[in-house]
């Protein structure tokens, strides 16, 4: 019998491609979260879109507005304006939502405990690193000793990261390999119905798609070549 994985769905390229590559082996469990982000409907749409593709019928849509709340990120506050991409800096971006990946793996291990879910699929990217602390392995592997040391003694739950260490036009080749519906997934940080094409997130997309020689078959208000 085919073991459940929880995989996390924003309805980017991303964590589109990790499911592509988890369902080879696992039953998939889809679960989103609704933060307060400013394009939350969209990539809901994403997620759902994405799960009737795979034809998940476990998912979990958890609503996290507290990050809104919160702030002190572009996409969660509207008084913080998205920055235009530059792929060259190496600090911590205006999108960064701070700690949110180990929230969302909370709640990812608490469903997971319960429906008897073994992995738990990210789509982290090393790539993304320099400005997302919580996109790097270590953190990973970090709390993977947290699920063993704060879940019941026969729970056995792994975070899994299987792009970690691929970039973005190798996360596309793989995505094509595996016939991934890039056409359903959505990256883009500000907008809702044409992507913008000038985020750091539109960016890192087409640049990767421009690297590995093919279309992005989603609609872009710009189209720049990133790939020089």
């Amino acid at each position: 019998m085919t073991s459940k994985a929880v995989v996390l769905i924003s309805g980017g390229m991303d964590s589109l491609v990790t499911a592509a590559i988890a369902t080879r082996e696992h039953e998939l469990c889809f679960m989103h979260l609704n933060y307060g982000q400013r394009t939350e409907k969209r990539e809901l749409k994403a997620f759902n879109d994405i799960a009737d593709f795979y034809k998940v019928t476990q998912r979990l849509v958890v609503n996290a507005e507290y990050f809104s709340q919160i702030g002190g990120s572009s996409l969660t506050d509207k008084n913080i304006d998205i920055s235009n991409a530059d792929l060259d800096y190496n600090g911590i971006p205006s999108s960064y939502v701070p700690f949110r990946n180990a929230n969302i793996l909370s709640i990812a291990i608490s469903w997971a405990e319960v429906i008897g879910a073994n992995k738990i699929f990210i789509g982290a990217v090393e790539e993304d690193s320099t400005g997302y602390p919580d996109c790097r392995e270590v953190f990973y592997k970090a709390f993977n000793r947290v699920i063993e040391l704060g879940t019941k003694p026969d729970t056995k739950i792994l975070v899994e990261t299987p792009i970690i260490h691929l970039k973005k036009n190798e996360i596309i080749k793989k995505g094509m390999e595996l016939n991934a519906p890039f056409e359903l997934s959505w990256s883009c940080y500000q907008n809702e119905e044409k992507a913008c094409g000038v985020c750091d997130s539109c960016a890192l997309r087409l640049r990767g798609f421009q690297l590995a020689g093919f279309d992005d078959p989603i609609e872009y208000e710009l189209r720049p070549n990133y790939s020089n």
